[in-house]
């Protein structure tokens, strides 16, 4: 029986580390039987937490090189440095570089979603690792991190800003300065989804403003704007003009997820 005793407690000294070391494990045992790990994209169980299920990570595109050098659009082919797009000569934005991690669709296009409508804030910290890897130039020119901001009746109702969670969670990740009142929208504006280009570039036509207490945080900085959706540009266009206005020196912007022109 002694011999047993011995055999058992080796196995499982071996299997553990020792007494103390199962100790400090046994929490996170318990947590894992209990939540167990679970798809970002569509909540099945995986082995790893921050991780995606083999069908939710074959839905993802991550938008690579070649690509615009201002709209970030993606290329088929690589037709040379400095190329532009379609879209960046006819219709030249406001910021200089536009950035996306992956295209607005399947997987991505569910954890955008679930981020904003229904309070998944978890998936923020790694939704904001594939935003650095796609915008690590970005980051490394910036001087600050700003998020494109609600109003102040919708943020009381949603409780958070999704744009927010991606900023606040790029900016420690990048160690960047990280300024959530640098701009504020000054009007309420409608939901942007279901209106056409027009529509959208009205409803957000002079909505933002960076306040005179907070031009201190972008004045004379390189700004990062940061967005979890490109659509048309209309939203984040608008916020860029507030930025330069309130004496930004130059804005980048970085999106989650993007839906390419047609």
């Amino acid at each position: 029986m002694g011999d047993d005793e011995t055999g058992g407690r080796r196995f499982l000294r071996g299997l553990f580390g020792g007494p103390a070391t199962m100790v400090r494990l046994l929490p996170r045992m318990a947590a894992d039987v209990l939540f167990p790990a679970a798809c970002i994209g569509c909540r099945t169980q995986v082995s790893e937490p921050g991780t995606l299920c083999p069908a939710c990570w074959s839905q993802l595109r991550f938008i690579e090189r070649p690509l615009c050098p201002v709209m970030g659009t993606p290329f088929s082919h690589d037709f040379g440095e400095g190329f532009l797009s379609a879209e960046a000569i006819a219709d030249p934005p406001p910021f200089r570089r536009l950035r996306s991690a992956v295209l607005h669709r399947g997987a991505a296009q569910r954890m955008a979603v679930s981020l904003k409508f229904h309070d998944r804030t978890d998936l923020a910290p790694w939704m904001a690792r594939w935003m650095a890897r796609a915008g690590s130039e970005l980051l490394d020119e910036c001087g600050v991190i700003v998020p494109v901001p609600l109003h102040r009746w919708r943020f009381w109702r949603r409780r958070f800003n999704q744009s927010a969670e991606l900023a606040r969670a790029l900016a420690k990740r990048a160690d960047r300065p990280f300024a959530p009142q640098a701009l504020a929208r000054i009007r309420r504006t409608d939901q942007q989804v279901g209106l056409g280009v027009k529509e959208r570039r009205r409803n957000v036509d002079g909505a933002f403003r960076v306040p005179q207490e907070h031009e201190i945080a972008v004045r004379g900085r390189r700004v990062l704007l940061i967005d979890d959706v490109y659509t048309t540009g209309a939203t984040v266009k608008a916020a860029t003009r507030a930025l330069l206005r309130g004496g930004a020196k130059s804005v980048d912007v970085l999106t989650f997820s993007r839906v390419l022109p047609d």
